[in-house]
């Protein structure tokens, strides 16, 4: 999957947007590609590891 920057990010809602719709841009064509694959059917668990200033917004963006 490639993304351009453009589309990770862009201008939302709230006051640090980059942390909103960058993320749920990403995890949206996740689940596109598992759909068009036909593979959600398989999946029990999703693990992700948040990095940089993601990783540090804790509570005010529910990644504590």
């Amino acid at each position: 999957m490639n993304y351009s920057v453009f589309e990770v990010f862009r201008i939302g809602i709230g006051p640090s947007s980059s942390h909103t719709v960058g993320p749920m841009s990403a995890v949206n064509s996740f689940i596109a590609e598992l759909r068009r694959a036909n593979l959600m059917h398989l999946v029990e668990r999703v693990v992700v590891d948040l990095y940089g200033s993601l990783a540090l917004t804790g509570v005010g963006h529910a990644t504590d």
